[in-house]
């Protein structure tokens, strides 16, 4: 048997981080066992879902690197079958028209409630459904009166429910149009899902789609209900925790490797690995061993995880998602260092892709003003001269080189009796702007001769303007 799992997102929000925890799982399972893994975007509820939550939906799959195998498909052009369906169901006696108002459904829901009742339908038009002039009919599942749901759980196990539990959900609205519940069946019989791994909130959801199913003499997929993901107050994850969409995590500067081996260790384990290649997620990664209990998102965790990936990835890789941070910032890479080269210098130092591109700009655009503090501290009388030698020794190199960079500032704070910072913060000042950088001379080297000859000329002279003040 072909293994087909499916990631179905309902196109009303971004695409948030407990939906690319299910895609990635439901992606991995299928990507291990050689299976099939589709998209489908569950575009039924017309009023809240946006083209532009679709396009994010697609954009964070894209980013996330989670290639899908068929799809997208979309609910809202299978109209036509979801319609053909409750037919079906309808001659088969397993739906029926029910034309209760909404008023009194509220009525009803009040009485139960008062009486400390679990609020559900009642059956009122499951037998002897009138219609009523001027009223458009819902259509209901005439869920089984008795028996019991029974299932085994990839993730929690065995799961009974009592279909006594359970009314007449609706499968059409007055409208026409299918509810949640009767397209999903539909979609995953028609597209041989046999594996559905989702949040353990679809619980009660599942129990209703095994009976839809089993009207339709279908054979019920195999279920993983996974369990949420919380916020450190043990609240369910949301914006006040600082959740948000996938493509945030980008534009904050994540590398998507990071962000997936966050995800998949949000209740999965393998021993005590935390860094996870996307093979090694693929060979090791099995269902049972997700965790039946909830899951903390940390956000130190993550930025921890993403800065290990910027150390130890390929800089070629880094620096193809660097890029785009640059861009960001009006900066073309042509006009300065190699990006990768960018990446190895400043891999260490920076924990995020923004502040690599932020700490990098003056390697290829000259900076309005130097910082204020660095300057005051830097630029004192007599580094002036200071810069003076060395730019003079800097003029006559012949081979632009950290080596002989290191020499020529070594040599200069020798010859001026002065500690080594007295010539290289003087110096770090004068090219960067700021007070603070990677290796002095690997910086010069990547800067360039010319950039580093013009940015000391300028604060040679802005030394001079600041003394005669």
């Amino acid at each position: 048997m072909t293994i087909v799992t499916r990631f179905a997102p309902s196109p009303t929000g971004y695409l948030h981080v407990g939906g690319a925890r299910t895609a990635l799982f439901s992606w991995l399972y299928a990507r291990k066992h050689g299976g099939k893994f589709i998209l489908r975007i569950e575009d039924t509820d017309l009023e809240r879902s946006t083209q532009e939550s679709i396009n994010a939906i697609l954009e964070g799959m894209t980013w996330l690197g989670l290639e899908y195998d068929a799809g997208p498909f979309y609910q809202t052009q299978r109209f036509g079958r979801y319609r053909q369906v409750i037919e079906q169901l309808l001659q088969q006696r397993d739906a029926y028209y029910c034309y209760c108002t909404k008023e009194e459904l509220e009525q009803l829901r009040s009485e139960q409630m008062s009486r400390k009742e679990k609020p559900r339908y009642n059956g009122r038009c499951r037998d002897a459904g009138e219609p009523r002039e001027g009223l458009e009919p819902v259509i209901r599942f005439r869920n089984p009166a008795g028996g019991q749901v029974v299932f085994d759980d990839l993730v929690k196990g065995r799961i009974v429910v009592s279909n006594e539990q359970l009314d007449d959900l609706i499968i059409a609205r007055s409208d026409g149009s299918p509810t949640y519940n009767l397209t999903v069946v539909v979609d995953d019989l028609d597209m041989g899902v046999n594996h559905v791994i989702r949040g353990d909130d679809h619980i009660n959801n599942t129990t209703r789609q095994i009976n839809i199913l089993k009207a339709l003499g279908a054979e019920p997929p195999k279920y993983a209900h996974v369990p949420m993901i919380l916020g450190a107050d043990g609240a369910r994850l949301s914006k006040r925790h600082g959740a948000v969409g996938i493509m945030q995590y980008r534009n904050d500067g994540f590398l998507p490797e990071a962000l997936l081996n966050y995800l998949v260790r949000l209740g999965w384990s393998h021993g005590d690995q935390e860094i996870f290649s996307l093979d090694e997620m693929i060979a090791l990664f099995e269902l049972q061993d997700i965790n039946v209990s909830a899951s903390t998102f940390n956000p130190e965790k993550l930025l921890w995880l993403n800065h290990q990936y910027i150390m130890n990835s390929d800089p070629e890789h880094v620096a193809h998602h660097l890029s785009w941070h640059m861009g960001n910032r009006d900066i073309d890479p042509e006009c300065g260092p190699a990006l990768p080269e960018i990446v190895e210098l400043q891999r260490e130092r920076c924990k995020t892709l923004v502040e690599m591109a932020e700490q990098s700009v003056y390697f290829y655009k000259d900076f309005a003003e130097y910082d204020e503090k660095a300057a005051r501290k830097n630029f004192k009388p007599g580094a002036g001269e200071v810069l003076q030698m060395i730019q003079e020794q800097f003029t006559e190199l012949s081979e632009w080189q950290a080596e002989a960079l290191h020499r020529i500032i070594i040599d200069s704070a020798e010859k001026l009796q002065l500690k080594l910072g007295k010539v290289a913060q003087p110096l770090r000042v004068a090219i960067t702007g700021a007070a603070v950088s990677p290796a002095i001379d690997i910086t010069l080297a990547l800067l360039g001769r010319e950039k580093t000859l013009q940015r000391i000329a300028r604060a040679i002279d802005y030394i001079k303007n600041q003394s005669q003040d």
